[in-house]
């Protein structure tokens, strides 16, 4: 082991404590100063014998959490103190109660929520990073800088995973990506969500995230250039304006580039909008809004805008505080651009959130957006639903979901998550109106409760003493708070009737020889397409599946064994196979082995990914079928990874005798006079791949087709989808993964 140079590293601590002072958002006052001294001597004494994984001494990571909270997040010295002690409690001796007498009970109360989430047990049924992290924001209830400096954590952890073991990076990247990332995107912390994502991407698919990081270091100069052309543009008219502006380039981020490439089956090169351009103007705030137009008319005039693209947050604002203009325009050689534009105030908003609102709205004003989002977290904590799970995934679908604007009766502005309802909305004004909904009215026209809302609807609900929520409303509902109150509202009768209608089941299916158990339980609520169990033995309960669905069910599940015996036809070909080396073919990697002792064990392959031989893929292991392999890019890896770290075992692909795969390819391009025979010439003849299923079509010219061959690996399948990219008039071939 290298001998440590205590020397050197004390001067290192001493020199990041005073980069600390220098660098913090607020102003600090001497009071603050010796309030953070005292902080740091603490921890520093804490964590005296303690080094972390890398080898370095441990107080580094509690100071670099402080660094984040006071310039990244612009927090004050009360933040900055607790982020220095934010592991004291757990690694040593020292109590929450001494904290709080050699500090203050807010300084205690603020570690103490960092300790609880720290320490939290959970039972191994229940996801543990989904319950850890409704007991993070359970601490929102005493401090929302509790959340924030454990964000903070959360980020510096990130940026020092390299020393660690390559599955606990894994797990730890896509806890962030599922959970932390979204958070700070919802909190209005755009610089660290960006660093999340990126260094999230990073761990989850490295090799992913190295291609683009190298392809954008490779187009750097091209993009400078392209930056450049428009920003001498825009200056110069700007100038002539009078306008005291800054023009920034900013590089679209790594992850944002993966989900488009990945969302739109695009590559790199295709992703254009993969940069933007910031003008920063300087104003007061009386004039704000008039020059943010200006400059869009000053914009304009070079550049063509794409009017379905303008977004105006300047004259409502995202309920996260955040303002800007967003123009996509046009440029040079064919490429859209996005032009944002913020005064100096937007900009800092926009960069720091929480702090800067305090900031430009004086000390002790309510941040009313996000004092309207705690309130409503608040509430959806509170509430009865007990799987946390259920709870990630509706918080999830919150957070990211984007916001619509609507009105009113009396003209009141309310803020929705898009896809919201008129029924969401009813209940976003008060349970007792959403629970008494008769009926409701957009734009003065009555329309069905589950009407989707647009921006700028005004709705009006009509309501009456009688009415109560049925079972149909969670149907027409898309918001947490909607579905948990009309859940809770509907839960004991439900209860009631479920309990009465699994009794009803089970007669009906001893009838046709059928045992009611877990495996046939999961078997009815997939067939009719339900959500829970509960949901099988409500609809049981009410009579709404009657006796010939469930004959037809039992049908069904006697005709699976001979639909399983069926396969696919093969077609024999004479022809020598050219294209392909003798080694691609016999490359035998089709069987499955787990763990780090490779052990052969029972799987399924997952039908939302179809992984084949070659794919990289890792075994999850499922309650009632056993293990389940998934691909790595699955689009639900994440989600398992970060909510079942516990029940994922490493899987990989090794040699055996050769078995064949479906893969489903989805193919575009010109409708052209004979592509369809080129295609199958160049799937059956040169590549000897079996067609199981082809469906092509062609509409004013353009051709679509989904084409499902059976391939012996992965190795095959790119070289085959390489040579149908070579075939004239196609555009794009791209693998599906969901059937």
């Amino acid at each position: 082991m290298t001998e440590i140079d205590f020397e050197a590293e004390n001067k290192a601590i001493a020199q990041e404590y005073k980069e600390l002072l220098r660098i913090s958002y607020q102003t600090l006052t001497t009071e603050d100063k010796k309030l953070i001294r005292k902080a740091f001597d603490v921890a520093v004494d804490a964590h005296k014998d303690q080094r972390r994984k890398s080898g370095e001494a441990y107080i580094f990571h509690p100071i670099a959490v402080a660094k984040i909270v006071a310039s990244e997040i612009g927090l004050g010295a009360t933040s900055i103190a607790a982020a220095l002690m934010h592991d004291v409690v757990e690694d040593t001796d020292i109590t929450v109660e001494d904290i709080s007498k050699m500090f203050n009970p807010s300084i205690a109360k603020i570690v103490e929520g960092l300790t609880k989430i720290a320490k939290v047990k959970t039972d191994q049924d229940v996801s543990m990073q989904a319950e850890n992290f409704r007991k993070m924001l359970l601490t929102l209830n005493d401090d929302v800088r509790v959340i924030l400096i454990k964000i903070a954590d959360r980020l510096h952890n990130m940026q020092t995973m390299d020393s660690m073991a390559e599955y606990k990076q894994a797990k730890i990247a896509s806890e962030t990506l599922y959970i932390y990332a979204p958070l700070a995107h919802r909190l209005g912390l755009y610089n660290i969500k960006t660093q999340l994502e990126d260094l999230g991407l990073k761990y989850t698919e490295p090799d992913v995230y190295k291609e683009i990081v190298s392809k954008i270091k490779e187009t750097k100069q091209e993009q400078d250039a392209y930056i450049k052309t428009i920003s001498d543009v825009l200056s110069k008219s700007l100038e002539e304006e009078g306008i005291d502006f800054t023009i920034k380039g900013r590089p679209k981020s790594i992850y944002s580039i993966r989900r488009k490439m990945r969302v739109q089956g695009v590559t790199f090169d295709e992703v254009y909008d993969k940069f933007a351009l910031r003008i920063i103007y300087k104003s007061n705030p009386h004039d704000e809004k008039f020059l943010a137009w200006k400059i869009y008319s000053v914009v304009t005039d070079h550049y063509r805008p794409s009017p379905s693209r303008l977004r105006d947050w300047i004259s409502s604002p995202k309920s996260t505080g955040y303002e800007a203009l967003h123009i996509t325009v046009m440029g040079p050689k064919g490429r859209w651009v996005e032009i944002q534009v913020r005064s100096e105030r937007m900009d800092e908003i926009a960069e720091k959130g929480y702090a800067a609102h305090y900031k430009y709205k004086g000390v002790g004003a309510e941040e009313h957006g996000l004092e309207i989002w705690l309130n409503q977290l608040k509430e959806a904590l509170e509430s009865q639903a007990a799987n946390a799970v259920d709870f990630v995934e509706d918080f999830k679908l919150n957070l990211y979901s984007k916001e619509i604007y609507v009105f009113t009766p009396k003209g009141d502005l309310k803020s929705l998550p898009k896809g919201a309802t008129t029924l969401d909305f009813a209940f976003s004004i008060h349970t007792d109106i959403g629970a008494k909904t008769r009926g409701t009215r957009v734009n003065g026209k009555l329309v069905p409760l589950n009407y989707v809302l647009n921006s700028g609807d005004q709705v009006e609900v009509i309501t009456s003493p009688n009415q109560k929520p049925t079972v149909q409303w969670l149907d027409y509902v898309t918001t947490s708070r909607a579905k948990n109150k009309i859940k809770n509202s509907l839960n004991e009768n439900t209860k009631k009737i479920a309990e009465e209608g699994k009794e009803i089941l089970n007669r009906k299916l001893r009838h046709l020889k059928i045992t009611l158990n877990e495996t046939t339980v999961n078997e009815l609520v997939n067939y009719f397409k339900l959500q829970t169990s509960l949901d099988l033995f409500y609809r049981v309960g009410i009579g709404a599946i009657e006796n010939q669905k469930l004959k037809d069910y039992a049908a069904q599940k006697s005709n699976t064994l001979v639909n399983f015996l069926k396969k696919p036809f093969n077609r024999t070909n004479t022809t020598k196979p050219e294209q392909i080396e003798k080694n691609e073919i016999s490359k035998k990697y089709d069987m499955l082995v787990f763990g780090l002792e490779q052990e052969k064990l029972d799987y399924k392959l997952s039908t939302c990914c179809n992984p084949i031989p070659g794919d990289d893929v890792f075994g999850f292991i499922t309650i009632s079928e056993g293990i389940k392999v998934h691909r790595k890019d699955c689009p639900n890896a994440i989600s398992l990874q970060s909510n079942y770290a516990y029940r994922i075992i490493p899987a990989k692909w090794i040699d055996s005798s050769q078995e064949e795969f479906r893969a489903m390819l989805n193919i575009t391009g010109m409708d052209t006079l004979g592509l369809t025979n080129e295609l199958t010439k160049v799937i059956s003849n040169q590549m000897h791949v079996n067609i199981e299923n082809i469906a092509l079509s062609g509409k004013a010219g353009v051709f679509n087709g989904k084409i499902t061959v059976i391939v012996p690996n992965n190795t095959i399948l790119k070289r085959l989808i390489d040579n149908i990219k070579k075939v004239d008039g196609i555009d794009k071939v791209t693998r599906i993964y969901q059937n």
